[in-house]
């Protein structure tokens, strides 16, 4: 349980997401009765596989990556969870282990809140079941997609599709990589090796520059030209 001044961030914050806007503040003092802070430092573990899932995380600063580690240590990321988003929750309520193992990508505050405390909200009032499923639908919604985008577009294809998220971004416009390029690599199930092939291979037909993880869009047609 977290201490009284802790309560006041942590409502301040919760108020804010689109989860729980809709609450009280009778509500969302109750929701804070069940959620403690939790900093991690950089390249900590916030939990491994199998760890006991308690209830679910929400990020208030730095970025956590969710990964599968195989027994040869190879590892493939599953998702980056940023400031606003949350993860467990879809675990939280199968009662399970977890499955993938997180980890801070930067010094990082998550704010954890229970299971009995989302549970007992839920029986209150149902609307909030409504939102977390809305919540979990949009994640397995990516998650499918991701799938989609493994299966049957290239690895430039992914590359680029990952450059040109922003729809508003044009020529001269930089894109600056969240993470190292072996975990960027990993999440577009590429080795880093191909990751770094392929942006070479931008890089040499004009349509990209790229100095450390800022990668510069000198060629936007010719890049979405490419990607198709």
């Amino acid at each position: 349980m977290t201490r009284p001044s802790e309560k006041i961030k942590a409502q301040a914050f919760l108020a804010q997401l689109a989860l729980f806007d809709a609450m009280s503040d009778a509500e969302l003092d109750r929701i804070a009765l069940g959620t403690s802070s939790v900093r991690v430092a950089r390249g900590s573990p916030v939990f491994q596989r199998g760890d006991p899932c308690l209830g679910f995380h929400l990020v208030v600063y730095g970025q956590v990556k969710l990964a599968f580690v195989s027994a040869n240590g190879a590892e493939k990321v599953v998702e980056l969870i940023g400031p606003g988003h949350s993860f467990g929750e879809a675990i939280m309520f199968m009662g399970k282990p977890y499955f993938v193992a997180a980890h801070a990508m930067e010094d990082t505050l998550l704010l954890h809140v229970t299971r009995e405390v989302v549970m007992a909200e839920i029986a209150r009032d149902p609307a909030l079941a409504c939102k977390m499923l809305a919540g979990m639908s949009r994640r397995m919604h990516g998650l499918m997609s991701d799938l989609e985008s493994f299966c049957l577009r290239s690895g430039t294809q992914r590359a680029i599709g990952y450059l040109l998220q922003d729809e508003e971004i044009e020529n001269g416009g930089e894109v600056h990589l969240p993470v190292a390029k072996a975990v960027v690599a990993s999440r577009l199930n590429l080795t880093p090796e191909h990751f770094s092939r392929i942006l070479s291979d931008l890089c040499s037909h004009g349509m990209i520059a790229v100095e450390g993880r800022s990668v510069t869009i000198k060629d936007l047609g010719k890049l979405r030209q490419y990607a198709a």
